[in-house]
């Protein structure tokens, strides 16, 4: 990470050339260190992304190996796509929060429609699992979503490259939505979610800033790039960093900090990840030891199921969401010595009993599924998760029957390359 530092040209003036201390000055500032080649560079600061993998990639790509080529070119091919994304912001919206600042992030609660039992068609009412295509005339959720993609894309395509135009837009994008006073975002979630004619804003809205944890190990990823500098860093983070008191004290943040569901999970799984990338181990450690009373032995039951996600009209779907975050956090729990994958309860509460739950009906056809599932039937949106998992329970027979069952991954997946 390099930094251009200010300096003052105190004999600089419009009727007189710089003098000579000025000028040398001037060429400290421009000056950045160079940038070690890809395959010297320190090791990534990731978190959810496996930097080991990540470091065996690079060095693979760097040989031309063909083992890990397939799966490079997809990844630059996205990346050359992304260079032409233009910025992103949130007050490039239509609408204005409540506040009066386009500033504020804004969305409209995805499963909740017009009422018809009123002329207004308010207050709306739910429909669980059936998205309002309302939601999609306010743009920042989708915008939010384009941002975590293209950097992480960018910000990988930089690493395995050193090709200095992935870092510079990146680069560029993050500060669009995060540092330039014109366009960034405020750093609170007041507006989420809203539902009209009820509320202008919920909790529950903080499940939309979950890829939020793709962008600060994107961050990590840029580090050791020219383009991202030392002022840029110190400015994303003091944005986390507020980003993460409001979650912490605001009447939004702490009813989602208390939801019993999926919305708690992605909630630590935000807390812990930001406080990681600021710095914060400790207060890191408490949320992810935590986890194991407030999340795993009162979301799953002794026989795996995960009760509160089958009551949902999309079972399957928000079982399998609400796994994939909690492996995300053992994850992290590896980093800090904090082993959430063998938590067991004295009831037989954990992780191994929701995914040996779930996994046979990755490989079942839909009629098994004996809960709701509105829309589309995924099997395969567990195998990342058993992926993860397997190599946890590597002595467990049961999983690794199961693990074995998981297809391979393309030649040209992306995971191959991040582990993840």
């Amino acid at each position: 990470m390099a930094s251009r530092p200010s300096v003052l040209l105190p004999c600089r003036g419009r009727s007189r050339p710089p003098c000579a201390a000025a000028l040398a000055a001037a060429a400290l500032a421009l000056w950045t260190p160079p940038r070690p080649s890809p395959s010297a560079s320190a090791p990534a600061a990731v978190f959810l992304l496996d930097g080991s993998r990540l470091e065996r990639a690079k060095q693979g790509i760097t040989a031309d190996d063909p083992a890990w080529m397939p799966a490079w070119r997809a990844l630059r091919a996205d990346a050359d796509a992304a260079l032409s994304l233009e910025r992103l912001s949130v007050v490039d919206k239509a609408v204005t929060a409540p506040s009066g600042d386009r500033h504020d992030y804004t969305s409209q609660a995805p499963y909740f429609w017009r009422n018809p039992g009123t002329s207004s068609g308010l207050p709306y009412v739910r429909r669980d699992g059936e998205r309002n295509p309302e939601i999609n005339a306010i743009t920042d959720h989708a915008a939010l979503d384009r941002l975590e993609g293209a950097v992480e894309t960018l910000s990988l395509a930089w690493y395995f490259s050193g090709d200095d135009r992935y870092a510079r837009h990146a680069a560029d994008l993050l500060r669009a939505w995060f540092v330039d006073p014109a366009t960034r975002m405020n750093p609170n979630l007041e507006y989420a979610q809203f539902v009209p004619g009820l509320n202008p804003g919920r909790g529950i809205g903080l499940i939309e800033t979950r890829g939020l944890t793709r962008v600060v190990d994107a961050i990590g990823l840029l580090e050791e790039s020219g383009a991202w500098l030392i002022a840029d860093d110190r400015a994303v983070k003091q944005w986390f960093s507020a980003f993460l008191e409001w979650m912490q004290t605001s009447a939004n943040g702490r009813a989602e900090a208390s939801a019993k569901n999926n919305h708690g999970t992605y909630y630590d799984l935000q807390v812990a990840s930001y406080a990681l990338f600021l710095g914060r181990a400790a207060a890191a450690r408490g949320v992810l030891e935590s986890v194991r009373t407030r999340r795993i032995a009162l979301q799953i039951d002794a026989d795996g199921r995960q009760p509160l996600e089958l009551a949902r009209t999309r079972a399957w779907s928000y079982s399998v969401m609400n796994l994939d975050g909690l492996t995300r956090l053992a994850q992290l729990g590896d980093r800090l010595d904090v082993d959430l994958w063998h938590y067991d309860t004295t009831n037989g509460r954990s992780l191994r009993g929701a995914v040996m739950f779930l996994a046979p009906y990755a490989f079942a056809p839909r009629e098994r599924w004996p809960y709701q599932q509105l829309g589309q039937w995924a099997p395969q949106a567990l195998y990342p998760v058993l992926r993860r998992a397997a190599p946890h329970y590597a002595n467990d027979p049961e999983i690794r029957a199961l693990a074995a069952r998981v297809p391979p991954l393309a030649a040209t997946a992306r995971a191959r390359l991040t582990g993840n």
